[in-house]
């Protein structure tokens, strides 16, 4: 079975919607000088590419060969490259960002299946394998001598990962294990896990590093854990299957991406309440659209939402909730980044 048919065999309940949602506009790109300079670039895991987009006319303006499905991707500190984790197959591919050249293949040994990935302002990258069960931390990553270190989940399927702002802790949700998972970066301590919901996928630290959101995608909810015990402060249903969870740069909100009913839920994360949803495309039109991550733009306005199923992301303005527009950007596109 390919990925495409992998995916789709995903099990997805579509819930009941009101005739209004029904039919959510397609926009077609027009250009928007306020985005003038920001570039969006996406791992397509279908056709096994990486793409660039310039989100002020919505064009796709370079596209390359990368890896065998390549999933999620982060860029440096310094917005000069991005990291691409080759979940297909063992390695971390890093690009230019100005002409996406590649400029190093980083090994992460046999089955290591990289997903998560976070270019830390430390420099330093660090992922998923979720193949071998660890975390790397990837020191000097555009030097010759890049050093790597793995650190054991001892859990399955740790897919998605989150990073403390001073890199002494990370996180993991652990789909097939059911699990969230504390890493010391720093000392000797064994990981910590604990249940968290059904299939945890997303996740997010806040900007302050006081809470942790997962979202649980068998479970159409949303948690907020304190990082460092895991206490499950608060559970917060969602809209169906939510695949991965954001937070607003300003901290104020955390959003839901819902594969199963095309929408978003919006939760006050001061109150831990879900407050409004967005429907970016209707519960009719979820499983050909099969959105997957959500990427808020650096200032917060805007949200942009991958469409795996139909190759487009769509560009949500998040006061309103309105689909602005829809671009594609290359076969199966997933993992995005933006650059400004």
């Amino acid at each position: 079975m390919n990925a495409r048919a992998l995916l789709s065999a995903a099990p997805l309940i579509l819930l009941a919607c009101s005739p209004a949602a029904e039919s959510v506009a397609s926009a077609e790109p027009t250009p928007d000088p306020a985005l003038e300079g920001q570039a969006l670039f996406v791992a397509g895991k279908f056709g096994n590419t990486l793409a660039r987009v310039d989100l002020a006319t919505g064009e796709e303006t370079a596209r390359v060969d990368s890896c065998t499905n390549p999933h999620e991707l982060a860029t440096s500190p310094d917005n000069q490259y991005v990291a691409l984790a080759c979940y297909g197959g063992q390695t971390i591919d890093i690009f230019r960002t100005a002409d996406l050249g590649k400029v190093a293949s980083i090994d992460l040994g046999d089955n290591a299946r990289p997903h998560g990935i976070i270019w830390h302002a430390d420099g330093n990258i660090y992922a998923t394998a979720e193949g071998k069960q660890e975390v790397a931390r990837i020191r000097r990553p555009l030097s010759d001598r890049y050093e790597i270190t793995f650190f054991r989940t001892d859990k399955r399927g740790s897919h998605m990962l989150a990073v403390a702002p001073d890199a002494r802790h990370a996180w993991t949700t652990d789909l097939g294990s059911k699990t969230v998972t504390l890493i010391d970066m720093q000392g000797d301590a064994a990981p910590r896990s604990v249940e968290v919901g059904e299939e945890p996928e997303g996740i997010w630290l806040a900007p302050d590093g006081a809470t942790l959101w997962v979202s649980a995608r068998g479970s159409n909810k949303a948690f907020a854990l304190d990082p460092m015990t895991l206490e499950v402060r608060r559970e917060i249903a969602t809209g169906a299957f939510p695949l991965r969870i954001a937070l607003r740069p300003q901290g104020d909100f955390a959003v839901t991406s819902d594969l199963a009913d095309g929408g978003l839920t919006v939760i006050d994360t001061a109150s831990g309440e879900a407050v409004r949803s967005i429907a970016v495309s209707s519960p009719a039109e979820a499983r050909d659209r099969t959105q997957v991550t959500i990427l808020f733009s650096p200032h917060g306005e805007r949200i942009y939402v991958a469409e795996t199923g139909t190759d487009t992301v769509a560009e949500v303005d998040f006061a309103s909730g309105e689909v602005l527009r829809r671009f594609s950007a290359g076969d199966g596109g997933d993992g995005m980044a933006i650059v400004e």
